[in-house]
């Protein structure tokens, strides 16, 4: 397969960054944002960082507008998510699904149901609600988490499952192989691996020269979580010789536990996964109080109140998984579309917080944000 060509599509965004080499099984995938390669101490050659990828094959690259012409046919989608659709960064991902399906034909209201179920930080639910799909017969289940996926797996091996952004499918054993997924599922995955962990870390260390101890939250229950956790975070922070605090959040009940550690270790800075979203609202509001500078992998984080984001762009991935779901509901089969990786990446920083928060973000870190939030 040929390299991922980006180009540039919104001149508010400055970042750019290189694509590495695709080798032919589609394995090896590496996008980079130019951050990560000064950590890494990668290529110098530089694209555009917004971007339409090219050379993804016959499959995904055939005409989509007949897909939906199946007269009289009204689909029904199971969408399995984390949360609610209630701020405006949650709004800007999921419409972005919903409007990159309804230009393939499939529209929400006319010939598409949506049936939407969302953990609320009890990944054991997702149980009971692929049950509750299968029951009603769904066409096909979206979900935006491994643990969903993994549920939705364990509970169907006919109905397609497509991945709006799952880390590692395949060292979780939802798929065979990026290239040739197999079964029921496919999708976009959602991996980083090492280097985007050290990323952050130099993000916090520009931000805060003086970090030694940053406490990470993780659900050790999610296998993505754990891996990011283990085989990221705690390499990358001894390799800075940054402290890690651990804090494990598998659900609701052992956050208050986590706010002690936090009140009683009083780390420089506080990390979570995307693990923690339920519990946004209150760490946003701890984290203000306590004037603990706060990062995450998602933009919905910085929007709501914390200091900053740096991860793929999950309005990004939700709209390529669109393409999925248009053929597969046009007939191809799950398992003959290779899993993707992410392109583009996007940076954060709520610059009313750092000033809250006494601290000056360098004006170079200030140049390379998508977006910067006054």
């Amino acid at each position: 397969m040929p390299a991922l060509n980006l180009q540039s599509e919104h001149r508010s965004c400055r970042l750019v960054f290189p694509i590495g080499h695709q080798p032919e099984n589609c394995e090896g995938t590496r996008p980079h944002h130019p951050i990560v390669l000064a950590a890494a101490g990668g290529p110098n050659n530089r694209m555009n960082r917004r971007a339409f990828v090219t050379g993804l094959g016959a499959v995904l690259a055939a005409p989509l507008a007949v897909e939906a012409q199946q007269t009289g046919k009204v689909w029904r989608i199971g969408w399995l998510d984390i949360t609610p659709l209630t701020t405006p960064a949650t709004l800007k991902t999921a419409n972005a699904f919903v409007q990159a399906l309804r230009d393939r034909g499939f529209v929400e209201g006319q010939n598409v149901v949506f049936e939407r179920r969302y953990s609320e930080g009890g990944e054991n639910r997702y149980a009971g609600f692929v049950a509750e799909l299968i029951q009603m017969k769904v066409d096909l289940i979206v979900a935006s988490s491994s643990a969903a996926v993994r549920a939705a797996k364990q509970g169907t091996s006919t109905i397609p499952i497509v991945m709006l952004g799952t880390a590692n499918p395949e060292r979780l054993g939802l798929i065979s192989s990026l290239a040739r997924p197999g079964g029921n599922v496919t999708g976009m995955s959602n991996q980083l691996g090492g280097e985007a962990s050290g990323k952050m870390l130099q993000l916090l260390k520009q931000t805060l020269p003086r970090l030694s101890k940053v406490a990470i939250m993780w659900n050790p229950d999610n296998l993505g979580s754990a891996i990011s956790f283990k085989e990221g975070e705690l390499p990358a922070a001894e390799a800075l010789r940054v402290a890690v605090v651990s804090l494990e959040v598998r659900g609701p009940e052992d956050l208050d536990r986590a706010l002690m550690t936090i009140a009683s270790e009083r780390p420089d800075a506080l990390w979570v996964h995307l693990t923690a979203n339920p519990f946004r609202p209150r760490l946003v509001e701890f984290a203000a109080k306590n004037r603990l500078p706060t990062v995450a992998q998602a933009s919905s984080w910085p929007q709501a109140g914390a200091l900053m984001s740096f991860g793929p762009d999950l309005a990004d991935l939700y709209g390529r998984s669109a393409t999925y779901v248009a053929k597969i509901l046009g007939g191809v089969k799950a398992a003959d579309l290779p899993v993707e990786q992410p392109t583009k990446f996007e940076l954060v920083i709520n610059l009313k917080t750092a000033k809250a928060l006494g601290l000056t973000i360098p004006p170079s870190l200030l140049l390379s944000a998508d977006q910067v939030i006054e």
